[in-house]
């Protein structure tokens, strides 16, 4: 299928794509990596007068490392996360997740900023941003504002973006190195949309769970927080019951719609099996690093 008919312009810096948005508003799209965009293009899902390619906007592909964070710029491409030296002892959970976008192809040209944007609850870094507390900067032409990941997603494909904003860097506190944390994901074949996934952090002291994070994809129009499953863990130990009810405790949080993959009362099922193997994997790694 071809897309509809649209102008094209590529500005080489921020400031003049930002520039191209206030000009042009609702009419005008973001083309980053093109993996999601493109898609819907030629399906004409999407109908722009005006792309807005900012590949050439190099300030926004960059990437850092240290020992409480992972920033990077909104160009950053999954490949670079996920060849990122250390970061997959340092954080499990986002390495887990990094693999399973897609395929090697994908990762290369696909980017965290464009996914995120996209906002598809079946994605990964929707999910690893709500359970990491990421917290996101955009940019326009008025300035630069934050946005935290809680208040990012509001409902299915849509942000808290404006339409004359663009989102420019992402900043993901990492657990502290004694926690545990693993992502699980469900899908037919690799590469293919997630039918179920579950993101979990696990932080052991004294034996008690002192802090947890839980969260799945694939679950609700948004990615989803399971706060009464993350309330069974903490203060607890982290034994094989208690984590089996936390896993059974995410039902009351999801709300999974039918599709061509799976019914949302499999869903339903897939999300605690997801949530209990995360949370096994989160809880055997903190164990390991006590």
């Amino acid at each position: 299928m071809k897309p509809p008919a649209f102008e094209y312009r590529r500005p080489e810096t921020l400031e003049e794509a930002v520039g191209l948005l206030a000009e042009h508003g609702d009419e005008a799209r973001i083309l980053a990596g093109g993996q999601s965009l493109v898609p819907l293009l030629s399906f004409r899902m999407a109908r722009p007068g005006l792309l807005i390619d900012i590949n050439r906007c190099l300030e926004l592909d960059h990437i850092e490392l240290d020992d409480g964070r992972l920033a990077m710029g909104s160009l950053t491409r999954h490949r670079s996360v996920e060849r990122l030296a250390g970061l997959s002892d340092r954080c499990p959970v986002m390495m887990e997740a990094v693999r399973q976008i897609g395929h090697v192809a994908i990762r290369n040209r696909g980017t965290v900023g464009g996914s995120i944007a996209h906002a598809d609850p079946a994605a990964e870094w929707p999910l690893l941003a709500l359970v990491l507390d990421a917290r996101f900067e955009v940019t326009s032409a008025r300035g630069t504002r934050a946005i935290p990941a809680q208040e990012m997603f509001s409902s299915y494909l849509q942000t808290s973006i404006g339409t004359d904003e663009i989102l420019t860097r992402l900043e993901f506190p990492l657990p502290p190195l004694r926690a545990g944390s693993a992502f699980v994901e469900i899908a037919r074949r690799h590469g293919d949309f997630a039918m179920s996934g579950a993101a979990a952090v696990i932080d052991v002291e004294d034996g008690k769970v002192v802090d947890a994070r839980v969260g799945l994809m694939s679950a609700a129009l948004t990615p989803v927080r399971a706060a009464e499953a993350e309330s069974i863990l903490i203060g607890h130990e982290p034994t094989d019951d208690v984590l089996g009810r936390a896993a059974a405790a995410v039902d009351g949080a999801i709300a999974p719609l039918d599709d061509v993959h799976a019914s949302a009362e499999y869903k339903r099922h897939l999300a605690q099996i997801t949530t209990k193997r995360a949370l096994t994997s989160a809880r055997d790694r903190a164990r390991g690093a006590g």
